[in-house]
């Protein structure tokens, strides 16, 4: 029996050999076929505190923040990265104003003297009126907009004539039974 067990590879022998065949080509193939594999990458993806970790790590560190800071000015990855998160993040606004919690916040915010006087400088400001006017502009140099008030001034005006409308009608039913007396 001891010739068998000298016959059978010692671990650190086993080991080497394991190394080296991940090492050639094509252990790297079976490798990456592996992770190719749908069910694998599901196990992967699923170690959620690798996954943590890794994402704290990326993100915290400075590596991962000049990463992240590049990424965002990317244009086009910032604007899916922006519509990725736009539902989540106006869900968490709708959930956030229906808490009491943070409506009594929000309230004590808006209520504290110190910050409605700030919000009254900042109005009043050459700045902050310039703005506005940008934005305005913005918004009737913008063909939705102009078609939006084209349509709610042409409701306005519908309603206005069917009003006068109402009126003359009234005005002369009233005439009509009461003799023309209507002057004084």
């Amino acid at each position: 029996m001891e010739d068998q067990s000298n016959s059978q590879p010692s671990y650190e022998s086993t080991k080497k050999m394991m190394v080296d065949m991940l090492k050639t080509d094509e252990g790297k193939q079976a490798i990456k076929e592996v992770l190719q594999d749908e069910e694998v990458k599901q196990e992967l993806v699923m170690e959620e505190s690798f996954v943590r970790e890794t994402v704290q790590t990326t993100l915290t560190s400075d590596a991962g923040k000049e990463y992240w800071t590049s990424l965002m000015q990317d244009p086009e990855f910032a604007k899916s990265f922006a519509e990725s998160m736009q539902q989540e993040n106006e869900q968490i606004l709708k959930n956030l104003m229906k808490d009491p919690e943070y409506q009594g916040m929000m309230i004590s915010v808006m209520k504290d003297p110190e910050m409605e006087e700030q919000y009254l400088e900042t109005m009043q400001s050459k700045e902050y009126r310039q703005q506005v006017l940008n934005v305005m502009t913005d918004a009737f140099e913008s063909p939705y907009f102009v078609a939006k008030l084209n349509e709610i001034m042409a409701n306005v005006a519908q309603k206005q004539m069917e009003k006068q409308d109402k009126e003359n009608e009234t005005k002369e039913d009233e005439g009509g039974e009461g003799g023309g007396g209507g002057d004084e």
